[in-house]
């Protein structure tokens, strides 16, 4: 079965879709064109079966979200705090594959792209290649896919079973209105890239990532430290070489490192974390502290806000990443009482939120979260919201674009 978009005028403000039998690997075919209507169903006869047309009201493309980072750096946790934003938790889809890596909420359908692997765990060994090389992904269809979805499209996906370490058969993805695409190569290929209304990047320092993984892995799976080293190191060279690099591409980045607070700490439990905000992204303005393009230091704790050793630190202000000009906002340290985060809410604008103190009730919501009492928690909560503010300004964007047209 095919799916064909129709858009229609503005005045009429619907959406149509003709679907008709013939299916391609991408899932349905499609054909754009002008069809006039007000919402109702039609069927009509032809000779290779039935085509059923539909109509529903609103512009049916999807907005697609890049998320990029290695394994264990937090990719789960946002993806938890950016669907409860828009609402609904995220869940796998219904009745499928019990190890399939999609989640699915009423607005967001959130794709793990290591579903993209062309060589199972077993062809990797033989070849002697890493997930994170290029050589075991299918960026083809990885491309193909998302172009698809974005368009309007229902695919075919396949999926990696990360327990089996096999290639599962694929499964159904319907166009959602947010496509989140999350894995180590969402920024990697540059027509993949182009695709992106919006892309992240978690960038874990190697300080603070080994202190993670040896708390994970010899606390609750019995690994050595030799053991955790040594897996660190094999992936490191590929890291540096197909991961790091897509940092350079993002709208916005998230960088987690050691505090400043307290002296050569190793144990990476007090966190300084950066929000780093491109300048001059289309539908996103940069979060910033008291005076927007100044430099400010801000230390909060006092009879507001309640700071046990090593206290918290603020800093805001603009820098040069990569070449590109950002807004910086930098927390180092960690709250006592999530309730006063109202008092750092007050004082931060562009924050995107609906409601005075909506960051807080976020936080507050999902306090069992990792790095809720953190910058990590902070700066994946605002990123949420200001998702949600560029999706809502991206679709009144289209809506008036046919009225402006009709106009000319």
């Amino acid at each position: 079965m095919a799916s064909c978009t129709v858009y229609t005028t503005q005045s009429l403000n619907s959406t149509c879709s003709i679907s008709t039998p013939t299916k391609t690997h991408l899932g349905f075919n499609q054909k754009h064109v002008v069809f006039y209507s007000t919402g109702k169903k039609t069927t009509k006869r032809g000779g290779s079966g039935t085509a059923v047309i539909t109509c529903a009201m609103g512009d049916s493309q999807t907005v697609v979200i890049g998320l990029a980072a290695d394994s264990g750096c937090g990719k789960s946790t946002f993806m938890r705090r950016l669907t409860s934003v828009f609402g609904g938790a995220a869940e796998p889809p219904k009745g499928g594959n019990p190890d399939s890596n999609t989640l699915i909420s009423d607005t967001t359908t959130v794709i793990c792209l290591d579903d993209y692997h062309s060589l199972d765990r077993t062809g990797r060994k033989e070849k002697g290649v890493t997930a994170l090389d290029p050589r075991a992904n299918d960026f083809d269809l990885m491309y193909e896919q998302v172009k698809a979805i974005k368009d309007g499209k229902t695919v075919e996906k396949p999926i990696y079973n990360h327990v089996t370490g096999l290639l599962d058969p694929p499964e159904l993805i319907k166009p959602p209105k947010i496509l989140v695409i999350e894995g180590l190569h969402p920024m990697y290929d540059e027509r993949v890239r182009d695709l992106l209304d919006f892309s992240i990047y978690l960038d874990i320092s190697n300080e603070v990532k080994f202190a993670w993984k040896i708390q994970r892995d010899m606390a609750e799976r019995g690994h050595s430290l030799e053991s955790i080293k040594a897996s660190i190191e094999a992936r490191k060279p590929d890291f540096d070489a197909y991961i790091d690099p897509q940092k350079q591409y993002a709208d916005a980045v998230i960088e987690v490192l050691p505090t400043q607070l307290i002296p050569d700490d190793n144990e990476g439990k007090v966190l300084r974390v950066k929000l780093i905000m491109k300048e001059g992204v289309k539908y996103f303005s940069p979060v910033y502290l008291f005076d927007e393009g100044s430099t400010i230091s801000w230390i909060p704790c006092g009879r507001k806000l309640t700071c046990s050793y090593p206290g918290i630190k603020f800093f805001y202000g603009p820098e040069s990443y990569y070449g590109h000009e950002v807004s910086v906002l930098e927390m180092d340290g960690q709250f006592d009482r999530l309730d006063e985060l109202i008092y750092v809410e007050s004082h931060l604008s562009n924050i995107s939120t609906k409601f005075y103190g909506e960051i807080t009730q976020q936080m507050l919501k999902h306090s069992d979260f990792p790095g809720s009492n953190n910058g990590t928690g902070l700066f994946q909560t605002i990123v949420g919201l200001k998702i949600r503010d560029l999706y809502e300004q991206i679709i009144a964007s289209r809506a008036a674009a046919p009225l402006e047209a009709t106009k000319a």
